[in-house]
């Protein structure tokens, strides 16, 4: 198949082109490079079934195409609170200018929502069928409010338009080709550890997550995409750990002198999240493989190769 993947260049969208291209596909990345990276798609570059655009989707684009994974959007808080109104711009706009391209040739539509529509839930852990509990005037509405409209666009287009849609909620994924500046928890905590720097932990700690490792998130986005169910589905790993936890583990692994320093909770930061999987374990025979520490392992090594490069660490 001819395959779009926008937001191709950056941490999940590559990964997911790395399956497509060994699958046989004709894959067509589409990236502005906001926060995407050539480097995450080199491998491929010089293959006669694979093309890259660099292209805002906030734009239109005429493409003929079979699928659709639309990936395109900063999805760490760092980067989308950097300019939100182009954030929630690409949700909106991005999303109905890929939706309107779908509806034109017939493509079926995967949207990459978020677990942040769920907001700071009331309702743990969090199944699909739960409405959540967003403030619409936050620092992250561009970005959680930005997706649920996503969503409402998708369903829209599926109800009136006929297109053929799949919609998946992401939970936080962790793994190699993070941006070392992302601001997301696991890449903060190791490039600290690395760089000999005190851990950072927002509020006391007591904050969960579900750490979902990308190569298990990638196997799920793919079964969704070929499933025959238009209903959202949560991607995730239901393991909860708490933030301290995780920042403990990281440090043994790494750097069992660093320290550890508090700072104050940012806005709207949910205290749990926790997917429910009952959907994807039924519906796509999906669950997540890879351990926390295994997938900490191969994230952390990433990471010190990458620093190293770069001249910002000391080779143990």
């Amino acid at each position: 198949m001819r395959i779009l993947v926008t937001g191709g260049a950056g941490f999940l969208g590559s990964h997911l082109i790395d399956r497509l291209m060994q699958a046989g596909h004709e894959v067509i990345c589409l990236d502005n490079f906001y926060t995407g990276s050539k480097r995450n798609i080199l491998q491929w570059l010089e293959n006669p079934n694979f093309e890259v655009i660099r292209h805002d989707v906030t734009e239109p684009i005429r493409l003929e195409v079979d699928q659709i994974y639309h990936l395109a959007c900063p999805a760490s808080p760092v980067h989308y609170q950097y300019n939100p109104v182009k954030t929630i711009k690409t949700n909106v706009i991005g999303t109905l200018n890929m939706l309107g391209l779908a509806k034109r040739v017939k493509a079926r539509f995967f949207l990459a929502s978020t677990s942040e529509v769920y907001g700071d839930p009331e309702v743990h852990p969090q199944p699909e069928e739960y409405r959540g509990n967003v403030n619409p005037i936050g620092i992250r509405a561009c970005y959680d409010e930005g997706k649920r409209v996503a969503e409402t666009l998708a369903y829209d287009y599926h109800r009136q338009n006929g297109v053929d849609i799949r919609v998946v909620r992401i939970f936080n994924t962790y793994g190699t080709r993070m941006l070392p500046n992302d601001g997301r928890v696991v890449s903060n905590f190791i490039v600290q550890a690395l760089q000999g720097k005190s851990l950072t932990v927002y509020g006391d700690g007591s904050q969960t997550r579900s750490f979902c490792y990308v190569s298990d998130l990638i196997e799920g986005f793919i079964r969704l995409m070929n499933s025959d169910r238009t209903q959202p589905v949560n991607i995730g790993n239901p393991g909860e750990y708490t933030i301290l936890q995780l920042a403990q583990t990281i440090q043994n692994m790494v750097n069992p002198d660093a320290k550890l320093i508090f700072k104050a909770l940012p806005q709207d930061d949910p205290q749990q999240r926790q997917p429910d999987i009952t959907r994807a374990k039924e519906w796509l025979g999906w669950e997540p493989t890879v351990p926390l520490d295994e997938g900490l392992k191969l994230t952390i090594d990433y990471f010190r190769d990458r620093l190293a490069e770069e001249g910002k660490i000391s080779q143990k």
